[in-house]
């Protein structure tokens, strides 16, 4: 049995919550929140009587003794709660980002490595099931080497809270799903960013709720990103909208069920090349997929097996500089070069 201490009780721990409920061998056995008393409804909620509740996450920790942290909190929080965490020999599951620094993001890398600890971010759009088949897909080589990864994310979601008046609001909460799955897809290696951020005159945003980014993905290939949390009207799905052009032809997905691809066919309309219809093979059972639930599988598997899980904060910080990169890139104006994350 795994015991496990969940940390940050807010909005998002049910989802984590609900995941966990489904595992077998997996037990909560301790709930942390600065407020006890949202704490307390969580576990009432779940149904966790035994959970030891508290606000000091190293008093829970040296009380329940787990294996892990599942972390919820704010990313302000993340270095303090990972400290904590590896300072207990536990092994860290994080909320997206893993961070809200580079600095940050690099001093919990390093005390994962220091305390020999697996440590994974839920970036769960790796585990959609659509992505897992694009990957596949474009790895076998049937419209040759990908050259440019267009994505469009268009949403106008009435958060109120915090997000409304934060900076940098669709780069720092959102963009990162759109800028990892593009970054696994195509196995890309970022190493420059252009990008713009805007304020439409229709945003309830206090700053950045719009931008568009160019990115070097290396090797040739070119990914671009337009997306707003203000647009209404014929809204993109949460996984956004793609069109990714190869060496022989293309593939579109449309977020949702809509997934197709063509293939340069011998002779020409005109001066246009022919193409014609390649299907996209159905995923493989291979294929780790469900979201929160499939992460967190992933996470226990690795801490079984001592293996690595594929959502390592190692790997994952080379999206999170894609995020800073562009945030860099809007505040000055100019292209920025993203720093090679070493493992």
């Amino acid at each position: 049995m795994m015991k496990v201490v969940l940390v940050g009780c807010g909005a998002m721990s049910k989802h984590w919550l609900d995941a966990a409920r489904r595992i077998d061998g997996l037990a909560i056995a301790g709930l942390v929140d600065l407020d006890a008393e949202r704490a307390w409804a969580r576990a009432r909620e779940y149904d966790l009587g035994s959970a030891v509740i508290g606000t000091s996450l190293d008093a829970v920790l040296a009380e329940t003794k787990p294996d892990a942290v599942f972390d919820v909190v704010v990313p302000a929080a993340r270095r303090e709660v990972a400290l904590s965490a590896f300072a207990h020999r536990c092994h860290l599951l994080t909320e997206k980002p893993l961070a809200d620094s580079p600095d940050n993001a690099r001093a919990i890398i390093a005390a994962a490595r220091q305390a020999g600890r697996v440590h994974a971010v839920v970036q769960n759009r790796r585990y959609v099931a659509n992505v897992r088949r694009i990957r596949r897909f474009l790895d076998s080589g049937a419209i040759g080497q990908p050259t440019s990864i267009h994505a469009d994310f268009f949403i106008a979601p009435h958060f109120g809270g915090f997000r409304e008046e934060m900076a940098h609001v669709l780069l720092l909460d959102m963009a990162i799903h759109t800028f990892d799955a593009a970054r696994y897809m195509v196995a890309g290696e970022p190493a420059s960013v252009y990008c713009q951020e805007w304020e439409p005159a229709n945003s309830w945003y206090r700053q950045g709720s719009s931008a568009s980014a160019v990115f070097d993905l290396g090797s040739g290939k070119v990914f671009t990103y337009a997306g707003s949390w203000c647009a209404d009207g014929f809204r993109t799905s949460w996984e956004g909208s793609w069109r990714i052009v190869a060496e022989r032809g293309s593939l579109l997905w449309d977020g949702h069920d809509g997934l197709k691809a063509e293939v340069v066919a011998s002779g020409r309309d005109g001066i246009i090349d022919k193409t014609q219809a390649i299907e996209v093979p159905a995923l493989d059972p291979a294929d780790r997929v469900g979201g929160h639930l499939g992460i967190i599988q992933d996470f226990m598997r690795a801490i079984e097996t001592g293996t690595e899980p594929e959502t390592r904060g190692t790997d994952n910080i080379k999206s999170l500089a894609m995020v800073f990169g562009a945030i860099e890139s809007a505040e000055t104006g100019r292209r920025v070069a993203i720093a090679k994350e070493t493992p």
